[in-house]
Formats: C-alpha cells, sequence, structure tokens
C-alpha cells in the first residue's frame, strides 16, 4: 500500500495520551492514522457517530452509537456484492474462514453484501480494543476481497 500511516507503537503512545479518553476520540485517532487519501469522513446524528475511510481496496465503516455501556462499536468492510458465483462453495470458504483466519472479526451479510464484521458493546471497551478492530476488519477485508470478487463475484 502506499499510505502513510503511523507505526503502532506511535498510535498506541498517542492514544494513552488521550486523556480523558472518549472512544470517539480514540477512534477519530485510529482512523486519522489508517485513512488514505484524506478519505476519512463522519456523520453524527442521534443514532451516534459513523465514520467512513478508505483503506487499500475497501472501504471502511466504524459506527459507534454512544457511550454508555449499552452502546455498541460496530466496524465493517464490504468484500462481495451478492448474488455471487457457485454461493455454496463461496459459503463453506467464508465458514471456514470465520474459524482459521478472521481472529476476533468474521464474514457475514449485510444488505446484500459479503462484509467483515466486529460488533461488541462499549461496555470496558479500551483504546487498544478499539485499534485492534479496525486494524482487524480493514486489513482481513482488504486482503480478501479482490481474490472473493475474483473467484465468486458477478453471477
Amino acid at each position: 500500500m502506499t499510505a502513510e500511516t503511523q507505526s503502532p507503537e506511535t498510535v498506541e503512545t498517542t492514544l494513552q495520551n488521550l486523556i480523558p479518553q472518549s472512544h470517539q476520540s480514540v477512534i477519530e485517532t485510529v482512523i486519522g492514522s489508517m485513512a488514505q487519501n484524506e478519505s476519512a469522513m463522519v456523520h453524527e446524528n442521534e443514532e451516534g457517530y459513523l465514520w467512513k475511510f478508505q483503506y487499500g481496496s475497501v472501504e471502511v465503516f466504524v459506527q459507534l452509537t454512544g457511550e454508555t455501556d449499552e452502546d455498541l462499536f460496530t466496524v465493517w468492510a464490504s468484500v462481495l456484492t451478492l448474488p455471487a458465483r457457485n454461493e455454496s462453495e463461496l459459503t463453506r470458504k467464508l465458514l471456514t474462514m470465520n474459524w482459521s483466519d478472521t481472529l476476533e472479526t468474521r464474514f457475514a451479510i449485510m444488505n446484500d453484501a459479503v462484509v467483515v464484521v466486529l460488533q461488541r458493546a462499549v461496555a470496558d471497551l479500551s483504546a487498544g480494543e478499539i485499534s485492534r478492530a479496525i486494524t482487524l476488519v480493514a486489513t482481513i477485508a482488504d486482503d480478501n476481497d479482490e481474490i472473493l470478487q475474483e473467484t465468486f463475484g458477478n453471477a
């Protein structure tokens, strides 16, 4: 990739220096270190915040519904539009990858697209977990979107 990014150590130091650390400020710091071509955008409404940025060949979305323990933090990126060729083979491949290749993330279907997603409650969510979640989703999606599209795309 050609984007200039900060090292994980620099991001972690930056995250630790955010006092007080709101989840929103941590998310913005992480996205700022990863977004390519000044692609980061944020939308705020009564449902919370929604960020979007470009990472490699994928668009990554981060949603934060609020700062309470019951609120949700969700990261996702689309890797394949449905319908797809040979969906039974695709399903088997994605389920296998969910077990072996996705760590805390998973492949799922959202609005007629295969996405890489990670979602959890905000309760006890640390800056390191936010950074890891966004990095994992972006990296796994970027590493797999082109091969999935080539193999299963355009049904």
